[in-house]
């Protein structure tokens, strides 16, 4: 079995073109990542295909040629800037005798030399243990037979289904501690609910800027550099506007085809995403793929069900472009849709805070409130908005209520009820829509 691949490897990096959209990458993205993984590309094989070999992914002659550039260059790790199945992984290794990644192995390694937290830690093992799961087969086969001997003899265990059990605890037990974590953060979502203070949660592709404006809007001091995945814990600070507050999230970044495996285990950690009310959608403007990637977190927004929250467009990094000052476009009804800035120069800053002030105004809730007996002048407060959607009264005689309502006119609700009114939300998970 070959060890395992570390920071500071040489390696050869392969990336194939296909004629379906679906399987297409991007070449300078995988040298990105390699950068920041801490390996050090000594050669790159390139090739075309319709679709990929069974057995080798790349075909033979393709094979040949990269065990031969493995050799030249004694490189000590292959990388792929696409999924290979197990077998496919096994065949390249045995051809190439070296370590042969994938993308999405290369992407949870990234994720494991970032994580901090204690919860982070946790999300990348369990993203990193069921993506291991797959690839059991490869460099055990020596020890899938039964055990023998005297005393041995008859039903047994693999190596493989040991593994396997293994693995099934260690997720299993994981999986426990993270609903723990979960559970906590949920309390921490009522107590901002409660304390009438919006989220705003920052999205965009990786290395777009957004720890960067993080730090220059809430004066932190959140890692931010140069790389894929800078940022990989969540961090909450709160952000001063014009006539208020907002929590700000600095989120994980997003990258096209991003691994299953890590947005299921991220779950906790992209609901600051979901539960926010607005999105500020950060694009790196002076990106030539910047539309491209903008659809590919439109599409992870979609997966992980924050496709229809508010966005705000942000478009970072002005100061690359050439004659470019700070500006909001509008849409037809006059809501800030986009708003261009410099994070690193500080440039559009009050634009931006007037604009999420003003989307603020303008987001809806719509959820249920059950309201006890006694305290009916809140059905009152409702009538007077005109945000009741429907009515009507359970055996206790508390009346429940779906109501539709700005988002400004419940937090004023909720501070000067001091909170109570917070606490007859029917159904706490609320759900943000446009106005």
């Amino acid at each position: 079995m070959f060890d395992r691949y570390e920071a500071g490897e040489t390696a050869v990096l392969v990336h194939i073109d296909f004629s379906d959209e679906e399987r297409r990458e991007d070449i300078v993205e995988l040298q990105l990542l390699v950068e920041s993984a801490g390996a050090r590309s000594v050669g790159v094989v390139t090739g075309s295909r319709r679709v990929p070999d069974r057995k080798f992914f790349i075909g033979t002659g393709k094979t040949e040629e990269l065990a031969a550039m493995v050799a030249a260059t004694e490189a000590n790790v292959v990388i792929f800037n696409h999924a290979l199945s197990p077998a496919q992984e096994r065949n390249l290794e045995a051809i190439c005798q070296c370590r042969v990644l994938d993308r999405t192995t290369l992407i949870l390694d990234i994720f494991a030399q970032r994580a901090r937290t204690h919860e982070g830690k946790l999300q990348v093992e369990l993203a990193q243990l069921r993506h291991m799961s797959t690839r059991l087969i490869r460099g055990w086969t020596h020890l899938e037979r039964q055990k023998g001997g005297i005393g041995m003899r008859g039903p047994g265990e693999t190596q493989l289904e040991t593994d396997r059990r293994l693995l099934r605890g260690r997720i299993k037990n994981i999986n426990r501690r993270l609903e723990k974590v979960d559970k906590q953060r949920e309390q921490s979502r009522r107590s901002r609910k409660r304390s009438e203070l919006a989220t705003v949660s920052l999205v965009g592709y990786t290395n777009a800027g957004k720890s960067t404006l993080f730090n220059a809007l809430t004066t932190s001091e959140v890692y931010a550099a140069d790389q894929l995945f800078a940022t990989l814990d969540p961090t909450l600070r709160k952000l001063a506007l014009p006539d208020g507050e907002v929590i700000l999230a600095d989120t994980v970044g997003f990258i096209r085809h991003l691994p299953h495996d890590l947005v299921a285990a991220f779950k906790a950690t992209l609901q600051e995403t979901q539960q926010a009310e607005i999105l500020l959608h950060i694009v790196d403007c002076a990106d030539d793929n910047m539309a491209d990637n903008f659809d590919q977190v439109q599409d992870v927004l979609s997966e992980i069900g924050a496709g229809e929250i508010t966005q705000l467009v942000v478009c970072n990094k002005i100061d690359l472009l050439e004659d470019f000052e700070p500006r909001v476009d509008y849409d037809d009804e006059g809501k800030p849709e986009r708003v261009w800035v410099s994070a690193q120069k500080r440039q559009g800053f009050d634009l931006l805070l007037q604009a999420i002030t003003d989307l603020i105004g303008k987001v809806i809730h719509e959820f249920s409130v059950k309201i006890p007996a006694n305290a009916g002048h809140y059905l009152g407060q409702f009538y007077r908005l005109d945000a009741i959607q429907t009515q009507e009264y359970d055996e206790l005689g508390n009346c429940i209520v779906t109501v539709r309502v700005e988002d400004g006119d419940w937090r004023r609700l909720v501070k000067q009820s001091e909170g109570e009114l917070a606490t007859f939300v029917f159904d706490p998970s609320e759900t943000a829509v446009n106005g």
